[in-house]
């Protein structure tokens, strides 16, 4: 059985056939789907489609770096309020981005380290974006660190030393679609990181393992990923599945979501 860690199936890409969408990953074993937020213009979609799916789907708050801009605090506080009106089971998609636009990057900074400090009031993990940053990432997040934040950074494409530094903060990796590509440069990271740091995730819709890259991706595409780290790592899949999902589980703390 598989879990989903970060999926955006709320997105345009999904209205038309997000029953089918479900019913794929489910008769693919993935169990859950864990929706990490962008801003404030998709939480409705991301809320309805957990209301549709509540056995599989599951939220998250938080504000994207590609959507921090000059009105970042009118957006944080869209975030903050939600999270004083129900569970959520992460703050995320939160982190930074150096890949699109450098404009508002001190902007992107003071947002990540509020809402890293949101995690920790509530207990709930931090789901960290880091294109092109990873070491700006890992620094700030090393300042704000404590005994009660932890999380995932996902999208993991990094090296065996970024990974290493990662875990000894308490956090862990999320390995996706990158892992099948041929030039994806994570084979080293999968064999040598221990796999009990790792979880899964399809960034859904981006990021199609192979066979499937460069068309739309969905949570069913889960295994893929499983079979590429078993196959690195010469385990039976079986065990990928069983680690990383134990993993995941305690990462949200499943039962008290």
């Amino acid at each position: 059985m598989y879990i989903d860690t970060h999926a955006h199936i709320y997105l345009p890409d999904f209205t038309r056939d997000i029953n089918e969408v479900i019913d794929r990953s489910l008769d693919e074993s993935v169990l859950r789907i864990y929706m990490p937020n962008i801003d404030s213009s998709s939480i409705d979609k991301m809320l309805e489609t957990e209301l549709k799916f509540p056995e599989q789907c599951i939220s998250m708050i938080g504000l994207h770096p590609c959507s921090v801009k000059k009105n970042f605090e009118q957006e944080l506080y869209i975030v903050e309020d939600w999270l004083t009106k129900r569970k959520f089971a992460g703050v995320g998609e939160i982190g930074t981005d150096l890949y699109w636009d450098k404009t508002h990057w001190a902007q992107q900074l003071e947002a990540l380290r509020i809402q890293l400090n949101w995690a920790k009031y509530y207990k709930i993990p931090a789901i960290l974006h880091c294109r092109d940053s990873i070491d700006e990432t890992i620094k700030l997040v090393s300042e704000e660190n404590s005994e009660d934040l932890n999380g995932i950074f996902h999208c993991f494409t990094g090296t065996v030393h970024q990974a290493s530094q990662i875990i000894e903060m308490g956090f862990k990796i999320g390995i996706g679609g990158v892992s099948t590509f041929k030039n994806g440069g994570l084979e080293e990271v999968l064999v040598e990181t221990g796999l009990e740091h790792m979880v899964l995730e399809t960034d859904s819709p981006y990021l199609s393992p192979v066979p499937f890259r460069g068309k739309r991706n969905e949570p069913s595409r889960t295994s893929l990923i499983a079979n590429r780290i078993s196959e690195l790592r010469k385990i039976d899949v079986n065990k990928v599945a069983e680690v990383t999902t134990d993993l995941a589980n305690k990462i949200f703390n499943y039962n008290a979501v």
